[in-house]
């Protein structure tokens, strides 16, 4: 039986990691999603998090925030399309707390509809690549 999975985060941007993982634990749309090796075929949305990963040999977990996307499950592979993909060691804290302010002040704002929501979802992201980082540093 097989012991680790191939696992393939990929942005816009740039391919973020590829590599073979125990287990991989990421925000999905109706609650957060946990996959090992041999799991059933799945494609769903994510929505903005960490994604963990357990990496053979290695003690700590391996984190990368997503600003949502797509996941596609295979028995032996994992694949994340995200819309954005940083490492979370390159999360700056200062610009998602700047974020998060800026957000929460558009809100306060009362405008229209369609700025309330892009307010909405800019504080989604805020908040969690703060939990992100939080998760980093409690870890460290």
């Amino acid at each position: 039986m097989a012991t680790t999975m191939k696992v393939d985060i990929v942005s816009v941007e740039a391919e973020i990691f590829s590599g073979e993982a125990e287990f991989v634990v990421l925000p999905g749309v109706a609650g957060e999603l946990g996959i090992y090796p041999r799991h059933t075929p799945l494609f769903t949305q994510i929505k903005p998090g960490a994604v963990r990963m357990k990496l053979p040999n290695q003690a700590t977990e391996e984190l990368v925030f997503v600003q949502g996307g797509f996941l596609e499950v295979q028995p032996h592979a994992v694949t994340v399309l995200a819309d954005t993909a940083i490492r979370a060691k390159d999360l700056d804290e200062k610009a998602a707390l700047e974020a998060k302010k800026a957000a929460e002040d558009a809100m306060a704002r009362k405008v229209t509809k369609e700025e309330i929501a892009a307010a909405e979802a800019s504080l989604a992201t805020a908040m969690a690549q703060l939990e992100a980082i939080r998760k980093l540093r409690h870890r460290s």
